[in-house]
């Protein structure tokens, strides 16, 4: 049995981290409330900038267009979201197992990261990573998401890669964030929209078809991006401040169970002590 000394520190060592999973706790309960309000109030204009984009592309026929057709590589592009710090339960690991069972074969990913704790993950796995931006991740703006916007389109314009995808984690309420995999080009329309094709009048663009596109189709692909920034803030927040409240519970359950504990290793000691003085004073007599 461990001795009172013992128990007494390891009950200290516990209260001290307590005290710490408390103030994350804190701070991540400030930061999300924060977090969410943006996102919240964001989430119905990316919603509509995808379901807009979906419809267009829908009743415009067989356009001929470098953003809707395989320019040839088999590289692929993944801009994966995840944070700079850890702490936060399975945030992070969720969105690396996204990516690693997507199908996608592991030695042509290329990776575009947001966030430190993803990047060392794939590094461990032997991911190729071609661009590290992980302190956008930290206070995202929109010109963020369009430098990352610019990068990706750059490369598959040049024809380095063939396919972009978004992994992030979409934020639903305070306790519900899910994995996110998403692909962005070529643009894909949804299934249910092409069989009503047929009953839809068609597309007419002005200026051209092309250059409309040229114009449209990056400014959607940097929205989709920048709300993925945005749902991913409030997400990391909203978990981590599960993880903290979870681990700020289990301290104090350790430090119950300590208590009993030292309690019973004094008792003990208490009993010890007086035998040996009944003992003592036996034996004079």
């Amino acid at each position: 049995m461990a001795s009172m000394r013992d128990i007494k520190r390891r009950k200290e060592s516990i209260q001290s981290t307590q005290q710490i999973t408390k103030a994350m706790k804190l701070v991540s309960t400030v930061k999300l409330q924060k977090a969410r309000t943006r996102a919240e109030s964001a989430k119905p204009y990316f919603q509509k900038m995808y379901d807009t984009v979906q419809s267009i592309l829908s009743k415009s026929g067989n356009i001929e267009h470098p953003y809707l057709t395989f320019n040839g590589s088999e590289k692929k592009a993944v801009i994966v979201v995840t944070s700079n710090r850890g702490l936060a339960g399975g945030y992070n690991n969720n969105i690396v197992k996204l990516v690693a069972d997507s199908g996608l074969p592991k030695e042509s990913v290329e990776i575009y990261g947001i966030g430190k704790k993803g990047i060392e993950s794939f590094e461990r796995r032997g991911y190729y990573i071609a661009s590290d931006d992980s302190n956008i991740i930290n206070e995202p703006l929109f010109s963020d998401a369009v430098e990352i916007g610019r990068k990706v389109l750059d490369a598959y314009a040049a024809g380095e890669i063939g396919e972009i995808y978004l992994a992030y984690t979409g934020f639903k309420n305070t306790v519900v964030h899910t994995p996110e995999f998403i692909k962005l080009l070529p643009v894909e329309v949804k299934a249910e929209e092409e069989g009503e094709k047929k009953s839809q009048a068609p597309m007419n663009y002005e200026p051209e078809a092309e250059e409309s596109l040229d114009l449209l189709i990056p400014k959607y692909i940097n929205s989709i991006i920048y709300g993925a920034f945005i749902e991913a803030v409030a997400s990391e927040n909203g978990a981590r401040m599960q993880a903290m409240d979870a681990a700020t519970s289990n301290a104090e359950e350790m430090i119950s169970t300590l208590s009993l504990a030292y309690n019973r290793a004094r008792q003990g000691a208490i009993t010890q002590e007086l035998t040996e003085i009944i003992s003592g004073a036996e034996a004079l007599n």
